[in-house]
C-alpha cells in the first residue's frame, strides 16, 4: 500500500499511516461493541499483581529476612505469631514492603524496612 501510494521513507509513512490508513482501515473493519465497558475487565488489586513477590519462611523471633532487612511482623488479633509459617513479601515498584499470609496482610514497610504506621494500627 505504501509503494501505491508512492511513499518511500519512513516520516512519510508514520504521517501516511496516521492521516489516511488507521480511519480508511477503522471504518472498514470496526464493529460496534455488543454492551458497554471493558473487553477485559481487571478485578483485584492491580498494586498487588505488578509487584516481585518472594517466599518467606518465619523466623522464631517473629520476623522475616528480605534483600538484607529484617522484617518484624507485629503482633495481631487472629494469630499470637507466624513462627515456622510461610509467608509472602510483596516488593512495590516504589520500594515498599508487605508481608502476607494468604491473602491477610500482615504488615506493611518503608523502604528501608520500617514498619509503617498505617499498618501499625490495624494490626495491633
Amino acid at each position: 500500500m505504501l509503494r501505491l501510494a508512492g511513499i518511500s521513507d519512513v516520516d512519510e509513512a508514520n504521517r501516511w499511516l496516521n492521516e489516511v490508513y488507521i480511519g480508511e482501515h477503522n471504518a472498514r473493519f470496526a464493529v460496534a461493541p455488543a454492551e458497554e465497558g471493558s473487553a477485559f475487565p481487571f478485578v483485584g488489586d492491580l498494586d498487588n499483581v505488578l509487584c516481585v513477590q518472594a517466599e518467606r519462611v518465619v523466623s522464631n523471633d517473629n520476623t522475616v529476612r528480605y534483600r538484607g532487612r529484617v522484617l518484624q511482623i507485629p503482633q495481631q488479633k487472629h494469630r499470637r505469631h507466624y513462627v515456622k509459617a510461610t509467608v509472602r513479601v510483596h516488593e512495590y515498584p516504589d520500594g515498599r514492603l508487605g508481608v502476607f499470609h494468604g491473602p491477610r496482610q500482615l504488615a506493611s514497610y518503608d523502604a528501608a524496612g520500617a514498619l509503617t504506621e498505617e499498618v501499625k494500627k490495624s494490626a495491633a
